[in-house]
């Protein structure tokens, strides 16, 4: 983790502007192709949404603004986020589950599954430390969504991005995921976010170089 120079950035007036905001927060929502990867987990009996996990992780942690956070009036860098998702654990009910992000697909597959195991059943959510060097993932298999709002907390600094996505859809001869981010204005533009999603369908196209 590192401390970021704001006053040295081009983004300097844009930060003041939106950290003051009673909402500074912004999001949008795009249908990318994962046609590809649909039928490479097809194929190999790959989990979908763990593998859809690690290329958003993927993604996240190669676009610099998504590591920043707010700290004390101050923005720092950290060097890697891990995602915490929602994992339905009982009907109804879900708990939030932490893996720690491995550039490794295998190592962070197998993460993943041990993780899912130890809280299968448990609806503690608050059995995670306070941290902030994450992205909260969630997945609302069951609604082919074109927009999401996730809650904040604006009563802090709360500064970590929300990464949404929702039921896939057979459209034609491909098969489309409604992904949703939201992030916070003052650390981030429209910009970064497309250079997320440009990183997300190239690991989508391209799924067995980036496995």
């Amino acid at each position: 983790m590192k401390y970021v120079d704001i006053e040295k950035s081009s983004r300097k007036y844009l930060y003041q502007l939106y950290k003051n905001m009673d909402y500074p927060y912004m999001g949008v929502t795009v249908n990318v192709d994962m046609t590809q990867l649909y039928l490479y987990c097809k194929k190999t009996n790959l989990s979908i949404f763990k593998t859809v996990l690690f290329f958003v992780s993927k993604a996240a942690n190669s676009v610099t603004e998504f590591r920043y956070r707010l700290k004390e009036d101050k923005v720092i860098e950290y060097e890697i986020i891990h995602p915490s998702y929602t994992l339905l654990t009982v009907e109804d009910a879900f708990n939030f589950c932490t893996v720690e992000f491995d550039a490794n697909f295998n190592r962070f597959y197998e993460r993943a599954v041990i993780e899912s195991e130890k809280l299968r059943g448990n609806i503690d959510i608050y059995h995670e430390p306070d941290r902030d060097d994450l992205i909260f993932v969630s997945c609302v298999p069951w609604l082919a969504f074109t927009q999401v709002i996730q809650p904040v907390n604006t009563k802090t600094a709360d500064s970590i991005p929300r990464i949404a996505w929702g039921k896939y859809e057979k459209i034609g001869d491909t098969v489309k995921l409604p992904l949703g981010v939201q992030a916070h204005h003052a650390l981030m533009d429209g910009l970064h976010l497309s250079r997320f999603y440009e990183k997300v369908q190239e690991y989508f196209y391209n799924i067995e170089k980036y496995l």
